[in-house]
């Protein structure tokens, strides 16, 4: 038994398969209209909204855009590349899309699996993450992994971003927990380890897509199966 009590996840893209996800309800959008409009393959549409979601999610981790700006400039930006500026559509599919994604169930490999040891474990598992309460919330809700986690910590509760500071000290406020006694995991470099570095807080880089290390982690794995070494 590790001397870790409180395990803080990220969600998307570390247990929940944010990619996937967003590429079917993204799809589910191009058959209902969206298609005739872009007159482009599926794949190339959403390989420009991969790009372009990934460079303002970038920027709004650094204090640069707005979340509300993030959300349909995702869409316009996308629609741009295929030469359609129309912000009443990027606006109207960001609405859509929202309503769809959090219904979507894909997680990683393993993931239930893992959950089910930690839990029998006895960890307290939390959630810290960049994304949208209410959203969050029915990610979580829909894919049946609301059951597994205590609090559910966000920019909006904390009113703060990972990688700062502020939002570790809140989420080891309300779950009483010691620095020293947990453990931050997830996907992102800059937002989940840069954080946990910040606040002297260990850390597991979940490299699914075997990313270059830029940031020294306290442990690094390519699957969730690999938690059971180390927890």
């Amino acid at each position: 038994m590790s001397s870790y009590k409180h395990l803080f996840f990220d969600l998307d893209h570390t247990i929940w398969d944010f990619d996937t996800n967003a590429k079917a309800s993204l799809a589910d959008l191009y058959e209902n209209g969206l298609a005739e409009k872009v007159n482009a393959p599926f794949e190339d549409f959403f390989s420009r909204y991969a790009y372009h979601n990934a460079q303002l999610w970038d920027s709004y981790e650094k204090g640069l855009v707005a979340v509300e700006d993030l959300k349909w400039k995702r869409m316009s930006r996308s629609l741009l590349d295929f030469k359609i500026g129309d912000e009443a559509l990027s606006r109207q599919m960001s609405i859509d899309f929202l309503n769809i994604l959090p219904t979507k169930r894909a997680v990683f490999p393993y993931t239930f699996e893992i959950l089910d040891y930690l839990k029998d474990k006895k960890y307290e598992l939390h959630l810290i993450t960049n994304g949208f309460f209410d959203t969050q919330t029915l990610k979580l809700e829909h894919s049946g992994l609301a059951r597994y986690f205590g609090e559910l910590i966000t920019s909006e509760r904390s009113n703060s971003l990972k990688p700062k500071p502020e939002i570790f000290q809140y989420a080891l406020q309300i779950t009483n927990a010691d620095v020293k006694e947990s453990l931050m995991l997830g996907d992102n470099q800059y937002a989940d380890i840069g954080g946990a570095i910040n606040i002297g807080m260990d850390s597991v880089f979940v490299n699914h897509i075997n990313e270059e290390i830029k940031v020294k982690s306290t442990y690094t794995i390519k699957h969730l199966k690999e938690l059971e070494e180390i927890l």
